[in-house]
């Protein structure tokens, strides 16, 4: 993750919630920590920050059963300690797979008795998160089981609450959008997130992910929407829903770009 402005204050925002709404702790000050750590290979860990100056907190968003994640933890919690000596460090999993949590979080043996905290969100109702009536605790929706349900529906039903929370503050839209956009990828709904905002009733020049085209040959705003449409990876009759364009013509757009 790009450690820019942006990308900092939206990282802030998701540690914040999902300490209120999943660890249940208040947290005020965070300060990012760079967290690319090198011995033979390179490795990041997902989140490390000091909270409140009182102590380090580190998160890790695991979407599978890795078996050699008790040793992965208790590297970073070395290599955590090197550049924060003075800090306890309290050391979180925050589990989304599909598959039952069966991962371990210890490590134990006659010299040593290490362990830290698993969160399966699959025990976390999504309900739990929907009925906030908070859109700080409706983003982390995406992280739960949609438990069958479809989720190009639960999205969208995020995004249309996420509207009506926001009303017509455009810039808080576009911070819950661009967490919901960063929560998305670890659980491989990217795609489903972009679709759902583009179908939205937002105006597209509000969108975090629009770009302003300025081609002939068609309306501007069109032209936009198929070029951020084309980044997103959506299919040729998506794109002509949303543009109201046959995909005869929509092909024939993205060949002149």
């Amino acid at each position: 993750m790009k450690k820019d402005t942006t990308s900092k204050d939206i990282l802030k925002s998701i540690i914040k919630d999902i300490s209120k709404y999943i660890l249940h702790f208040e947290i005020t000050q965070i300060e990012l920590l760079d967290t690319e750590f090198e011995r033979i290979e390179s490795r990041r860990a997902d989140i490390v920050a000091k909270i409140d100056n009182e102590y380090i907190l580190h998160l890790e968003i695991q979407n599978n059963n890795d078996y050699q994640m008790p040793y992965r933890m208790l590297r970073y919690l070395l290599d955590i300690n090197l550049i924060a000596p003075k800090y306890n460090i309290k050391q979180y999993i925050i589990y989304i797979g599909k598959e039952k949590l069966c991962m371990r979080n210890y490590v134990k043996n006659i010299n040593l008795d290490y362990n830290y905290t698993i969160i399966d969100m699959k025990t976390i109702d999504c309900e739990y998160f929907l009925r906030q009536d908070k859109p700080d605790a409706l983003v982390l929706a995406i992280l739960c089981d949609f438990k069958g349900k479809n989720p190009h529906e639960i999205v969208g039903y995020i995004i249309e609450k996420l509207q009506e929370y926001t009303k017509n503050d455009i810039k808080a839209f576009r911070k819950y959008m661009l967490m919901l956009e960063e929560l998305s990828t670890n659980r491989d709904l990217k795609n489903i997130v972009k679709e759902q905002e583009m179908l939205s009733t937002l105006r597209y020049e509000d969108l975090p992910s629009y770009e302003i085209g300025m081609e002939k040959g068609i309306q501007t705003e069109k032209l936009a929407i198929i070029k951020n449409c084309l980044q997103q990876d959506l299919e040729l009759a998506v794109i002509a829903a949303i543009t109201e364009l046959t995909v005869e013509e929509v092909q024939k757009v993205i060949s002149e770009i």
